[in-house]
C-alpha cells in the first residue's frame, strides 16, 4: 500500500473501533464508570497500570481495586489513613501486589495535596511535541516520597528505554477527545498531537507488517519511529491509530 492507501484503510479501522462498543471488553470501563474528573483520571491510572495479561483479568483486577477503594476513588485517595490501606492485603495482579497498590495511593495523596494533580504534573513537563518527557518527569516526581524499590518497575521511563505503554494508554483516555464517547478528553490543557500510541506486542506486529515500524523491540526508540510515522498520517491526533492496530491485532489476528 502507498502511503494515501494505509492512511484510508487505518482510516476505515480507526472508524469501526473507535466505537463504544469497544468500551465493554477494554480496561477503559473501569474509569467510565465514574463522572467526577478525579475519579476518572485516578480510575485511569490505576486500570492502565495494571493493563497486561488477559483482559478479563485486567478488567476484574482493576474492579476489584475499585471496590477497595469503595468506588470513590479521589475521596479515598485523600482522606485515607494507613490503617485503611491493610484491606488490600493479599491483592496482586500479575506483578503487582498490595504493597505496590499502597504506594501508589499514598504517593497519590502527595501528587493531588502537594503538586497540583495529575493533570498539572503531566502539563508542566510537555514538550512542544511529545509527552515522552512528561512521563519521565512524573515518574520521578511519583517515587518523590519514600517507596519500595519493587515499585519503580510498575511505572515506565522513556529515559530508560522504556515505550511506557500504560502511562501513554492513560494519556490517550484522558488528554484525547474523540467526540465518540471512548476517550474521555478531560485533560483540555494538552494537545492530543504530542500523544504516542501505546505500543505493545499487538500494535507492534501490525505496525511492523504495515510498514510502519522496523525496530524489532518494543521500546522507546520502536515509539519514535512509530510516533514519526503516525504523525505523517495526522499530526493533530496521530494516536487514533491505536484503535486501528490494536483492533487488527486482537479482534482480527491481522
Amino acid at each position: 500500500m502507498n502511503t494515501t492507501e494505509l492512511k484510508e484503510f487505518l482510516d476505515s479501522k480507526v472508524l469501526e473501533y473507535n466505537n463504544p462498543k469497544f468500551i465493554d471488553s477494554d480496561p477503559i470501563q473501569i474509569p467510565h464508570r465514574f463522572s467526577l474528573k478525579e475519579d476518572i483520571e485516578i480510575a485511569s491510572f490505576l486500570a492502565a497500570t495494571i493493563a497486561w495479561g488477559n483482559r478479563k483479568m485486567i478488567i476484574k483486577n482493576a474492579d476489584k481495586i475499585m471496590q477497595l477503594l469503595g468506588n470513590s476513588p479521589y475521596d479515598f485517595v485523600m482522606n485515607h489513613k494507613t490503617h485503611h490501606l491493610d484491606a488490600f492485603d493479599g491483592f496482586v495482579h500479575r506483578t503487582f501486589n498490595a504493597e505496590d497498590l499502597k504506594y501508589f495511593i499514598s504517593s497519590l495523596k502527595n501528587i493531588y495535596l502537594n503538586h497540583g494533580g495529575l493533570e498539572k504534573v503531566f502539563m508542566s513537563h510537555a514538550s512542544e511535541h511529545s509527552m515522552q518527557p512528561a512521563i519521565h518527569e512524573f515518574k520521578k516526581t511519583f517515587f518523590s516520597i519514600n517507596h519500595p524499590s519493587r515499585t519503580l518497575k510498575h511505572v515506565g521511563d522513556p529515559n530508560k528505554g522504556s515505550a511506557a505503554k500504560r502511562l501513554n494508554m492513560m494519556l490517550r483516555w484522558l488528554v484525547r477527545n474523540d467526540h465518540a464517547g471512548v476517550d474521555f478528553g478531560i485533560w483540555t490543557s494538552i494537545s492530543a498531537s504530542k500523544l504516542s500510541c501505546p505500543l505493545d506486542v499487538h500494535s507492534g506486529n501490525v505496525a511492523r507488517k504495515l510498514g510502519l515500524l522496523k525496530r524489532k523491540q518494543n521500546d522507546s526508540k520502536a515509539l519514535t519511529e512509530l510516533d514519526t510515522a503516525l504523525r505523517k498520517l495526522d499530526p493533530k491526533d496521530p494516536v487514533k491509530y491505536d484503535f486501528a492496530l490494536f483492533g487488527l491485532g486482537v479482534f482480527e489476528g491481522f
